[in-house]
């Protein structure tokens, strides 16, 4: 039977083992947290574990698991590592994890390695899990029966610790070994660059006022949307200060709903379908009722999106995209979501050319080429079953 892991509750324990990891090549790392029941995610655990020792008996280094939950434990330390730019800090689909330590201390990982994205970059396709990269790379199972656990109740049951623990310990090798391939085909500048997009403090800042904007939508009339960006906003707004999920507050249908009945008074919120009855009375009701009349009377009104791309005109264009999307990935060996998104085509076929597809390692992939089929200037052309570029005169 394997020992117990070590959990951390101390801030010296933790700064002890922090320290540790300042005089290694990297460190692994992960969090677990809870979010169901409020606006920002509530930091439960975090693993950590250090590198193998050298020589051909090597062992795993040593691998903690740290209480953020434990009184009077401060995560200072590890933001220390964080700032440490001679350690690099390795994770998995590091977005959610990330976010977490941003809006608790403002600081990010320095360097960061995403092994999700270096996956899709050295031919692990799209679909680059953890547990698939266990099996995959470290030759390992992974149990995965505390997937679905509340991991801010304490103690720890040692299938929880061991779940928690195998986030990091694989990691690893699986580090060293995209690490390694990336070398070798000189595409680390590549997933340098999507590190750059996850630390950017921009991917996690939501602006109330721009909530709107991911609201889905059937009409385009300016008053409707007018209504639409108040009521996003008062929503966005309650739900930060209060940290309260929004589909507490309302959800996206009932906002919908709201927009299109322009509720005056409490009377007309009852008569609404969608909204939950707690938001029918107090200061949700109040809200809404004020952003509705903010809604309807302003002069400000947003612009309509322009037609959605792929509409007839377009669809023929998107298509032939796609199609040299999937020919480039595959020329790269490059899971083709992470090169260009499906809406990304459809906007780029209806003249759009603000788009990460463009720019950097992507535009020598793929981006470059697209702007030439987009113009006319190439053909595409199968030849034995693959697609080939074609020069236009």
């Amino acid at each position: 039977m394997s020992a117990a892991p070590r959990i951390l509750t101390t801030t010296g324990e933790l700064a002890e083992f922090c320290a540790l990891a300042k005089a290694q090549p990297y460190v692994t790392l992960d969090t677990e947290f809870l979010r169901e029941r409020t606006y920002y995610s509530k930091l439960c655990l975090i693993q950590m574990a250090l590198p193998p020792a050298s020589g051909p008996k090597a062992q795993g280094g040593p691998a903690v698991l740290v209480d953020p939950l434990a009184d009077g434990l401060s995560l200072e330390p590890l933001y220390d590592l964080f700032r440490h730019t001679a350690t690099v800090k390795v994770f998995h689909a590091a977005r959610q994890d990330l976010e977490i330590f941003f809006h608790d201390a403002g600081v990010f990982p320095d360097p960061l390695f995403d092994t999700q994205v270096a996956a899709m970059v050295c031919g692990f396709g799209e679909q680059a899990g953890y547990e698939t990269l266990v099996k995959k790379i470290a030759r390992q199972p992974l149990d995965k029966s505390s997937r679905f656990t509340d991991w801010s109740r304490r103690p720890l049951t040692p299938a929880q610790a061991e779940y928690a623990l195998a986030d990091v310990t694989h990691l690893r090798a699986i580090y060293e070994h995209l690490s390694a391939q990336l070398q070798k085909t000189g595409r680390e500048a590549w997933v340098a660059e999507e590190a750059a997009v996850l630390i950017d403090p921009e991917t996690y800042i939501t602006r109330p006022h721009e909530a709107w904007e991911r609201i889905r939508t059937r009409s385009g009339s300016p008053r409707f949307l007018a209504v639409v960006r108040e009521l996003a906003q008062f929503r966005e707004i309650y739900a930060q200060t209060r940290d309260v999920p929004r589909s507490r507050v309302f959800k996206d249908d009932a906002l919908i709903e709201l927009a299109s009945a322009k509720p005056l008074t409490e009377e007309d919120l009852g008569k609404s379908r969608l909204l939950l009855r707690e938001a029918r009375r107090g200061d949700i009701a109040q809200g809404i009722l004020t952003a509705v009349r903010a809604g309807v009377e302003a002069t400000d009104l947003p612009k309509p999106a322009p037609d959605e791309p792929g509409k007839p005109g377009n669809a023929a264009l998107s298509q032939l995209l796609r199609v040299l999307l999937q020919a480039k990935a595959d020329a790269a060996d490059v899971a083709p979501r992470l090169i260009a998104s499906s809406a990304d085509l459809d906007a780029l076929a209806a003249g759009g050319r603000d788009m990460a597809a463009l720019t950097g390692w992507r535009a020598q992939v793929f981006g470059d080429d697209a702007l030439r089929l987009v113009q006319g200037r190439i053909a595409l052309s199968a030849v034995g079953g693959a697609i080939r570029v074609v020069p236009v005169d």
